[in-house]
């Protein structure tokens, strides 16, 4: 029981630990267009990034883990709880609408009071984003899961767009757990990983990403430190390589022209030394 105590909390604490990553909330404003020196034009998301104050620094003395608790966001003093105001009240800082906690590995690095801000992520390729999908309703089996559906012609009345049989016979009687139905479509929380950062704004405290953002405008987002480690080509890399290859084609076709060409010799036949007869 003690070893396989000890081996769920050491995954709990190596899965726990990889996954929340120290990161930024921020709000999505919307999608636009940017363009490179070459014309090129990228589609991206604009986050809005808010900074974040650090409220409590966590040591393994006190819970057995090392990480920091960050307060984002503005709200009314009228609208916190008692408790939430001695907190803040006991940090000296102004009343905080989200709290966050992340683990670390070297709590040395953070000390309570500090802001964090979008230079996390100075030299971050990749990003991954949670946020809250659009909610859809009650949808049936062909959007939601994709389903054929019936007939459209002969032999099917009023149930075109019906799922079909969920049971079996008497044995085993039952609709099994999972089974695809119709049912409450978007409305939860999904992370999108590995999207790119084509460029980020610190004066006005914007991330520019590539990729699908979950959520609608205005929706808040959770931005992190991609937890999976990938081998891929950027975009920016990607145009900055077309360019050095449309550099150096006509510099290449020029060499082509001038290397001399090579005439062949053409070896003179032996003469047969035998006579006709």
């Amino acid at each position: 029981y003690e070893i396989r105590s000890c081996f769920w909390s050491w995954y709990r604490n190596k899965i726990v630990g990889d996954y929340m990553k120290i990161g930024l909330i921020g709000k999505k404003i919307g999608m636009t267009r940017e363009f490179f020196d070459s014309g090129i034009s990228v589609p991206v998301t604009v986050l809005s990034i808010e900074k974040g104050r650090i409220l409590t620094v966590i040591t393994k003395e006190k819970r057995g883990y090392d990480a920091i608790q960050v307060g984002f966001g503005k709200i009314k003093t009228s609208k916190l709880k008692n408790q939430m105001k001695g907190l803040f009240a006991k940090k000296a800082t102004e009343p905080k609408k989200f709290l966050k906690e992340f683990r670390v590995d070297n709590i040395s690095e953070f000390k309570e009071g500090n802001e964090i801000g979008l230079e996390l992520f100075k030299d971050q390729k990749f990003v991954d984003v949670k946020s809250k999908t659009i909610g859809k309703g009650f949808a049936g089996v062909m959007k939601r899961h994709n389903f054929s559906g019936l007939r459209a012609s002969h032999g099917v009345s009023v149930s075109h767009r019906s799922q079909g049989s969920t049971g079996q016979n008497q044995d085993p009687g039952k609709v099994f757990k999972g089974k695809k139905m119709a049912g409450h479509m978007g409305n939860k929380f999904r992370t999108i990983q590995n999207l790119e950062v084509i460029k980020s704004d610190l004066e006005n405290n914007l991330i520019f990403v590539k990729g699908s953002v979950p959520g609608s405008k205005n929706s808040l987002v959770l931005i992190q430190k991609n937890s999976k480690k990938i081998n891929k080509i950027t975009t920016v890399e990607k145009i900055q390589k077309k360019q050095v290859q449309s550099q150096l084609s006509p510099i290449m076709t020029k060499q082509k022209t001038k290397a001399p060409e090579k005439k062949e010799t053409v070896s003179p036949k032996p003469k047969n030394k035998g006579t006709n007869k």
